[in-house]
């Protein structure tokens, strides 16, 4: 069964789903994960409710964190922010499939990570500034 989700990953590392950018989202943030050198910007568009219409990425990094924000992102189209805000280590975890050794659950959790870094500053850019929106690097 190991073999399976093992093939799956390449899959997703060699032809990364919603690999690519948006012209003009309305989040935008660079995530890294400094011990290996793997770095993804993760970009959405949000419809006026706050669910999410596209979704893309970019980046470079090892098969696992590439494959996971493949995975992850697959998921995200038509969930709103408080849903986004409900995903945990455990929900992308189980995208993956595989036992990840903690030497490796840093690059498994990398698009997870961005992914709350870029609600989180959403967030607290939109107080004060209705329709504020966060695009950063």
């Amino acid at each position: 069964m190991d073999d399976l989700y093992r093939d799956e990953i390449l899959e997703h590392y060699r032809r990364p789903h919603n690999f690519g950018t948006l012209a003009h989202p309305d989040v935008s943030y660079e995530g890294a994960n400094p011990l290996c050198g793997d770095r993804m910007t993760l970009m959405l568009d949000l419809d006026e409710s706050g669910t999410v219409t596209d979704v893309a990425f970019t980046g470079r990094g090892c098969a696992i964190s590439q494959a996971s924000a493949s995975l992850l992102t697959d998921t995200l189209r038509g969930r709103t922010a408080t849903e986004l805000n409900q995903l945990a280590k455990d929900d992308v975890l189980e995208l993956l499939g595989i036992d990840i050794s903690p030497a490796r659950l840093k690059c498994a959790l990398l698009s997870l990570d961005t992914l709350q870094r870029a609600l989180a500053e959403r967030s607290s850019s939109a107080v004060g500034h209705p329709g504020a929106s966060a695009v950063s690097a």
